[in-house]
C-alpha cells in the first residue's frame, strides 16, 4: 500500500477552536487551551499518522492586526507555516459567523496560495440548530471558493473523523516525514514553557498572561534522582514581578507547584522545577529578544 503524506495549516481568528480542533485530531493535549484569545504564540506541529496516511497539521497564532512586534511575529508565523502547507484548513468560529469577515480572510490567504487546497472548518456547531448550519454552509458556498466545507464541534468531537477523511482525499504520494509513532517534533523543553505559560494563564488576571515570556534556562536530565529545570519568567514590569510572585512568594508557588504535576505527567517521570521571575522592559517589543528566545524553543525565525 503506498504511503501518503502532507502539511496542513490550521489558520483562523483568535478563539475559533484551532488548538481544540487540533488537541481533538491528534486524541490528546498539544496545544494551549484557555478561554483567552492569542493563546497560541509560536506555530505547534502535531502529528496524525494511521496505516499509509500521515498527517502533519501546524497551529497557528490568530490572525489580527498587530500592536507591537511580538504579535508581527505571531503574523509571521502563520505566513511561514503556509508555504509547506498542502492543505490550508480555515477555522471559523461557527457562534461568531461573518461572511464579510471570512472574505477578508480568504482573500487575504488565497492570492498567495492559488496552488493550495482551502477548507474552510465550521468550528462549534453544537451551540446551533441543524437549520442554522446548513443555512451558514449555503452562504460559505455561494460567497466563497472553497475545496471543502466541513462543519464540526472540536469540544465534542463531532464530525473529527472527517476531517481525517477529507483531508487523506487531497494528499499527495510521499513517503513520511516522520517516524510512525512521533506526535511532535519539537522538542520536551518547548512543551515544559508552554505548560508554564497555560499555568499562568489559568492563575493570574489578563495583564499578567500577554506580558510573560517562560524561558527554559536549564534542562537537566539526571540519571540518578529527578530532572532539574530552571525557567525565568520574564515581565515588562516591577508591578507585574510582584503580583507573578504575590505575598510572601505565594502565588509562584502555586504555580510551580501545578506546573510541576503537569510537567512530570507530560515526561514521565519527576522533576525539580525552579521559578525565577525577571523584568525585561517592553520585551514585546524587542526585536533582538524574540529573536534570540523564541528561536531557543525551536521555533522559526523572527
Amino acid at each position: 500500500m503506498r504511503k501518503k503524506s502532507g502539511f496542513v495549516a490550521i489558520i483562523g481568528s483568535p478563539n475559533a477552536g484551532k488548538s481544540t480542533l487540533l488537541n481533538a485530531v491528534l486524541g490528546q493535549n498539544i496545544s494551549i487551551v484557555t478561554s483567552k484569545p492569542q493563546t497560541t504564540r509560536n506555530k505547534i506541529f502535531g502529528i496524525y499518522t494511521k496505516e499509509n496516511i500521515q498527517i502533519v497539521f501546524v497551529d497557528t497564532p490568530g490572525i489580527l492586526d498587530p500592536k507591537y512586534k511580538l504579535q508581527q511575529f505571531m503574523n509571521r508565523e502563520i505566513d511561514s507555516s503556509l508555504h509547506d502547507a498542502e492543505i490550508i484548513m480555515m477555522v471559523v468560529d461557527a457562534g461568531k459567523f461573518d461572511i464579510e469577515s471570512l472574505k477578508e480572510i480568504h482573500l487575504r490567504y488565497s492570492n498567495g496560495f492559488s496552488s493550495h487546497k482551502m477548507f474552510c472548518v465550521l468550528n462549534k456547531i453544537d451551540l446551533l440548530s441543524k437549520e442554522e448550519v446548513l443555512h451558514m454552509i449555503k452562504n460559505v458556498s455561494d460567497n466563497i471558493k472553497f475545496d471543502e466545507i466541513i462543519p464540526v464541534s472540536a469540544i465534542t468531537k463531532f464530525n473529527v473523523d472527517d476531517i481525517i477523511k477529507t483531508i487523506t482525499k487531497y494528499l499527495p504520494e510521499s513517503e513520511f516525514y516522520f517516524d510512525g509513532d512521533a506526535v511532535t517534533p519539537q522538542p520536551e523543553k518547548f512543551f515544559v514553557s508552554e505548560i508554564i505559560r497555560r499555568n499562568i494563564l489559568k492563575q493570574y488576571r489578563d495583564e499578567i498572561p500577554f506580558s510573560v515570556y517562560v524561558d527554559i534556562d536549564e534542562f537537566r536530565e539526571r540519571d540518578n534522582g529527578k530532572d532539574f529545570i530552571r525557567a525565568s519568567i520574564i515581565v515588562e514590569r516591577d508591578t507585574q514581578k510582584a503580583i507573578v510572585v504575590g505575598a510572601g512568594g505565594l502565588k509562584i508557588k502555586h504555580l510551580g507547584s501545578a506546573s510541576r504535576k503537569e510537567i512530570e505527567e507530560l515526561l514521565g517521570r519527576q522533576v525539580f522545577l525552579e521559578l525565577f521571575v525577571k523584568v525585561k522592559k517592553d520585551w514585546k517589543n524587542d526585536e533582538d529578544f524574540l529573536r534570540k528566545n523564541f528561536n531557543k524553543l525551536g521555533t522559526s525565525t523572527v
